[in-house]
């Protein structure tokens, strides 16, 4: 959806399918919008089993390098995959603790 921010507040689709598009992600230059659900091209897989990538999910579980080549996932924990993990650690500025502690 998107809203007019010129008083009106109006909301309009921005995309209008059979399809449940959710979850999109606008490109980095702005020009493009991604939703999972395009089936224009030939499926093939992205994500291999082990992945937390629950279909009932409202929010995305991934997200995409600004270049397009890697992802950022959350992997399954437990000792057979099943089970969500117990904790996300998320490490920010490392690069600056690490010159800190290795001078």
């Amino acid at each position: 959806m998107a809203m007019e921010l010129n008083g009106t507040r109006r909301v309009t689709p921005l995309v209008r399918s059979r399809f449940t598009e959710r979850n999109g992600i606008i490109s980095p230059d702005g020009r493009w919008l991604a939703c999972p659900s395009w089936s224009a091209t030939t499926p093939s897989v992205v994500v291999k089993e082990g992945y937390f990538t629950n279909p009932v999910w409202w929010g995305r579980s991934y997200d995409v390098s600004p270049d397009g080549q890697r992802f950022l996932m959350i992997k399954e924990g437990g000792l057979d995959g099943t089970a969500p993990p117990v904790s996300l650690v998320v490490v920010q500025h490392w690069v600056e603790e690490l010159k800190r502690l290795l001078p």
